[in-house]
């Protein structure tokens, strides 16, 4: 199986222990390769410094493939459709539909109702825990 890309609302329910976090482990390790925008080491680590679990997120985010974000990044998510998107999730849209065309992934893994929707939009596969 490809690639998958994760974005933070989805790896950060495995880093809290949410009740769904053993179905999104195992989801995510159903792919061979995990990526996501370099914008999930901002919000990982943010979300565990306030609950303390500051080595469980960096051991989460040597797993990741990281995408670097760069003028092209802002420039193409500020553009985005859909137009509801928050500013953030645009770069994680951004960053699925580069690696998307590129073929490195094959679906995207989001506990993000707006940014599935926007996924959607674009034809990218919903990875579905």
């Amino acid at each position: 199986m490809a690639g998958l890309y994760v974005d933070t609302s989805s790896l950060g329910r495995v880093l809290l222990a949410e009740p769904d976090a053993p179905q999104i482990r195992q989801l995510i390790a159903g792919y061979d390769e995990h990526r996501s925008s370099a914008l999930l080491v901002v919000e990982l680590r943010r979300l565990a410094r306030r609950r303390g679990l500051d080595s469980q997120a960096d051991r989460m985010l040597q797993t990741i493939d990281l995408m670097p974000i760069v003028a092209a990044t802002i420039d193409r998510a500020s553009r985005l459709d859909p137009v509801e998107l928050r500013s953030l999730d645009a770069i994680h849209l951004d960053a699925a539909l580069e690696l998307h065309h590129a073929g490195k992934i094959t679906a995207v893994l989001t506990h993000d109702a707006r940014l599935r929707a926007a996924c959607s939009h674009h034809a990218i596969p919903l990875a579905i825990s």
